[in-house]
């Protein structure tokens, strides 16, 4: 982890209070989007993507390496992407597009978007023995693609909804896609790799966690595919601090925390201390399906809950969501925020502001 100095400002104030577990729909339409032009999109950075540390060779003539001089790094973060069309029939309806159409290409115009994907993107497998089980459209990645992701965090209580084999073909699925996959794998050691990108000069790592499991059989072992351990601080740390062997900036996303809470728990706050300590540059949390604060712990912003995202809209409290930015620039310097947005319609996240792609996070 590089020192910083950090700056960082709310732009969006703490905004639901709790509401009782049996959501009442409300109608969408309540909340408006100021009528903006997106910016243009800017040409993607050349990145690369491994799961494994970078190998140095070596050779009899003595070469001199010239690093590119690092510029300024923009990362993006979301709460819960749902990408199930029997869950969001309007997903059907209008296009695997349709979510990424409200957002002015935020994601476009920054340098790294990372998503929790809240489903099994698989035909196989059977539903498990739980209330909801979701399964995604793989149809439907490379619209999100398109959209600016690159990073699916699928270290969540629905990776596994069909099963191991199901979860396993999810993460095949989402990197034959283009995007990462982080927080699953076929054992605990890949579930644990980080993505590693190069961009604008930083070697970037992210990695996935799932703190939310609906039995212990869902953690990946050394024999048994499954998804990352957000519980044992030991063992996130080490994934951390591998991960920070080769990276300058490590990013963090984590499913934690209980439904509807508007505040993080107190061993949420723990687990974030120790994921500081171990080499962590950032970390956006998601579950609770309820927007939390964004705060600064031991000098690293910390959101604690994205929210929804690509969700129906249930209610004012669900459907109010941001994205979280993390701005880092070439001397060090990290600024954050969250960028208010609405689900308007189910499943279509809108803005609520005028996105500054020129200047992400100003003023913080």
């Amino acid at each position: 982890m590089i020192p910083v100095r950090l700056a960082v400002a709310l732009a969006l104030a703490v905004l639901a209070t709790a509401c009782g577990a049996a959501e009442a729909e409300i109608a969408a339409e309540t909340a408006v989007a100021p009528t903006t032009t997106a910016a243009p999109a800017t040409t993607a950075p050349q990145t690369t993507r491994t799961s494994l540390p970078p190998v140095t060779t070596t050779s009899s003539t003595t070469t001199t390496t010239t690093l590119p001089p690092k510029q300024r790094l923009v990362v993006s973060a979301t709460g819960d992407v749902n990408l199930d069309p029997t869950y969001l029939p309007a997903l059907a309806a209008e296009g695997y597009a349709y979510p990424w159409e409200g957002l002015q290409d935020i994601f476009r115009n920054d340098d790294l978007t990372i998503v929790n994907l809240e489903c099994a993107v698989s035909d196989l497998g059977s539903p498990e023995p739980k209330q909801f089980t979701f399964r995604c459209d793989a149809a439907a990645l490379p619209l999100m693609l398109d959209a600016g992701v690159e990073v699916a965090n699928l270290g969540n209580n629905h990776s596994g909804d069909y099963g191991p084999e199901a979860l396993v073909d999810s993460r095949a699925q989402v990197e034959a896609a283009g995007i990462a996959p982080v927080g699953v794998g076929e054992n605990a050691a890949e579930a644990h790799l980080p993505a590693i990108f190069e961009i604008n000069g930083w070697t970037v790592a992210v990695v996935g966690f799932g703190g939310v499991v609906p039995t212990p059989a869902w953690i990946a072992a050394e024999d048994r595919p499954g998804m990352a351990d957000g519980d044992t601080i030991e063992t996130m740390a080490a994934a951390i601090e591998a991960a920070d062997e080769v990276a300058d900036l490590v990013f963090v996303s984590i499913h934690w925390g209980v439904e509807l809470d508007t505040t993080p728990r107190p061993e949420d706050r723990e687990r974030a201390e120790a994921m500081i300590a171990a080499g962590a540059d950032a970390i956006f949390g998601h579950h609770a399906h309820r927007l939390q604060p964004l705060e600064i712990v031991d000098g690293v912003p910390v959101a604690w809950g994205l929210g929804n995202f690509v969700w129906p809209n249930f209610s004012r409290a669900g459907s109010t969501t941001a994205v979280a930015q993390v701005v880092v620039e070439p001397d060090g310097t990290v600024r954050a925020c969250l960028v208010p947005a609405f689900i308007e319609r189910s499943g279509r996240p809108v803005l609520q502001v005028e996105h500054d792609a020129e200047e992400p996070c100003a003023g913080t």
